[in-house]
């Protein structure tokens, strides 16, 4: 393999590395997101938005996690039919 790919395969594995990690911190704003509903919900001014931007975040935690985590080959796999064609 020519030297420029290896490179480039190091420069993404590195992006994706900063990206997982920067992604495991949206865990602690969904947490915020969703303890500030709870304690909303007993003033006089709810928050309508938390809802639905613990589940963005859940979305983006996903989307920016699933690579971090095939990349350290640490996903779960389905053992259906796995094991048969592997």
């Amino acid at each position: 393999m020519p030297n420029w790919i290896r490179a480039y395969v190091r420069w993404v594995e590195g992006i994706n590395h900063a990206i997982g990690r920067f992604a495991m911190y949206l865990l602690y704003a969904m947490m915020g997101v969703l303890m500030w509903s709870t304690i909303s919900k007993v003033t006089p001014w709810p928050s309508i938005w938390t809802l639905e931007m613990a589940q963005f975040i859940m979305v983006a935690y996903y989307m920016l996690g699933g690579p971090y985590s095939l990349q350290l080959d640490s996903n779960v796999r389905m053992d259906l039919l796995y094991h048969r064609w592997s």
